[in-house]
């Protein structure tokens, strides 16, 4: 149990950069404007990622490498496919939680500062968090910010479900979302619910980082235990979202506004509809941290993997020992720079960007699931860590479904 204890933490790592976006704005818009009707679309959600998110703790523990070597062992062609994945979306991502962390900023602080500038601030303050705190720092803010986190949103659901809106929200018909408009947010809310699925690549390279730091490679077994919480934690708190936005805006006719402050001011409100206006500042703080340490994981992850891409793996390990990597310090700059230069010409297009950022995340998900399920039934890997038929078949029934829906966004979008 005490080597256990040492392990637990990338799990909570790929929660904690999850728990952001997706659920704040995506589960509770869903909520709010379909009630609890896209309730199946959520689990759909967390069912058909599940198998491709576990290949990541799976491959990590049997192998003591991370998926991006895996994607190296497969060829060029996988390899090179992340690398482009990875160029093309991290500056929209970082973007996105940015901003989503910056109006909450200004909201609980009201300074009056601009998003942009309150953007700049968070991402100044992430980076030098992970220069003097580095991994082991963002490893233990991350499991103590996911508990609060989980706590608060429960509570607020439970006051919501005593007074009384679950009927008034079971009562009233949701609207149709078989149409364009409906299947084109189905597919930008699956995006990132509960995790995206590059996360998996994430969730890897900081499971090897944690093998170094703690000295104790975990057995499969006890990956799958850490990959679970975290994994579980993830759909627990998109749950709650999705049903606190339907048992307090749904038939409101209230919308979310087209601006990371506005909705900052919204989503407080909600929270504060619930469990009161004396909680209100509370919630503004608990939001902001949550979404800060999004920012934070986010800021960490792009800069780590970019390391590895464009550095010998050996090199690495050694400076690391040194203190912050160099390449990893000049990645560390460099992507909230262009992030910035991002939010400066597109920051007033708030849910666009985000319904663009989770759209591209769920359309490329096939191609990682794909390659994440080649790498674990492959001949390099231990056949007693290998899954099992049955897991086999679910993985590939989750996979048709990945691969069904973004053909079907793909071709609404196209005609």
């Amino acid at each position: 149990m005490k080597k256990l204890l040492l392990y637990v933490g990338p799990g909570f790592l790929m929660a904690g950069a999850a728990i952001g976006v997706s659920h704040l704005v995506q589960a509770t818009r869903a909520g709010a404007e379909y009630g609890f009707a896209l309730l199946w679309v959520f689990v759909l959600a967390c069912v058909s990622k599940y198998p491709f998110m576990e290949f990541g703790p799976r491959y990590a523990a049997a192998t003591g490498n991370h998926l991006i070597e895996g994607y190296k062992s497969l060829g060029k062609l996988p390899y090179y496919i992340y690398v482009v994945m990875t160029l093309g979306t991290m500056f929209i991502i970082q973007a996105v939680v940015t901003i989503v962390t910056a109006g909450l900023a200004e909201n609980f602080f009201s300074f009056g500062f601009s998003s942009f500038f309150w953007s700049a601030i968070i991402l100044f303050l992430c980076i030098s968090v992970l220069i003097i705190g580095r991994f082991s720092g963002l490893d233990l803010v991350m499991k103590v910010i996911i508990s609060l986190l989980t706590i608060s949103t429960l509570l607020a659901v439970l006051a919501a479900l005593f007074s009384g809106s679950f009927d008034a929200a079971t009562s009233q018909a949701a609207p149709n979302y078989f149409n364009v408009a409906g299947l084109i947010f189905i597919v930008a809310f699956m995006g990132w619910m509960p995790i995206p699925l590059d996360a998996s690549v994430w969730h890897s390279v900081w499971s090897v980082q944690k093998m170094k730091e703690s000295g104790y490679k975990p057995s499969v077994k006890n990956a799958f235990l850490d990959f679970n919480l975290g994994y579980l934690s993830a759909a627990l708190i998109g749950f709650l979202f999705l049903t606190l936005g339907a048992l307090v805006m749904f038939g409101t006719g209230e919308t979310f506004a087209d601006n990371s402050v506005n909705f900052a001011a919204q989503l407080v409100n909600l929270y504060g509809q619930t469990l009161g206006s004396a909680f209100v500042p509370l919630i503004a703080f608990a939001a902001l941290i949550t979404m800060f340490s999004t920012t934070l994981a986010v800021t960490d992850a792009y800069p780590r993997v970019l390391t590895i891409l464009f550095q010998n793996t050996k090199t690495q390990t050694r400076n690391e020992t040194k203190g912050v990597d160099r390449t990893y310090a000049v990645f560390l700059f460099i992507i909230p720079l262009f992030s910035v230069l991002l939010l400066y010409f597109l920051s007033a297009a708030f849910t666009t960007l985000i319904d663009f950022a989770t759209a591209l995340s769920f359309i490329l998900s096939p191609v990682l699931g794909w390659y994440n399920y080649k790498l674990v039934t492959h001949k390099s890997m231990p056949e007693s860590a290998r899954p099992g038929k049955a897991f086999r078949i679910f993985a590939m029934v989750s996979l048709f479904i990945l691969v069904s829906l973004s053909l079907l966004f793909v071709g609404i979008r196209i005609f």
